[in-house]
């Protein structure tokens, strides 16, 4: 199932696109962009720790480490985390006197909403 949902929101990105709709084309990427980030793997103490160039790992595979593997309910949570900061964004913005930008966080959200 995520790949299903990571298939729509690619096949989305690629049509908004074609029509040239930038806010469907930001909402998306950083959509996409998210899940992605949360699949990478948490960094532990030994990769924060400083390493001479040295003896620092080289070579293929030398530092490789498999990705989170996401759930479809973990990735609906992202895209929902997603829609609700935009709808916050616009809030404030919109406090702020800022009603284009907005109205367009506002557009972001609703693309994001219809999946």
């Amino acid at each position: 199932m995520t790949d299903d949902l990571r298939t729509v929101l690619r096949a989305r990105l690629t049509t908004a696109m074609k029509q040239r709709d930038r806010d469907a084309i930001r909402a998306l990427r950083s959509t996409i962009a998210a899940i992605d980030n949360a699949e990478a793997p948490a960094l532990s103490a030994e990769d924060l720790k400083g390493v001479a160039i040295e003896r620092s790992p080289a070579g293929v595979g030398a530092r490789e480490v498999s990705r989170i593997t996401l759930t479809a309910s973990d990735v609906e949570a992202i895209v929902q985390r997603e829609i609700e900061d935009r709808l916050a964004a616009a809030s404030s913005y919109e406090e702020a006197g800022q009603a284009e930008a907005a109205t367009r966080l506002r557009r972001e959200a609703e693309v994001l909403g219809v999946l």
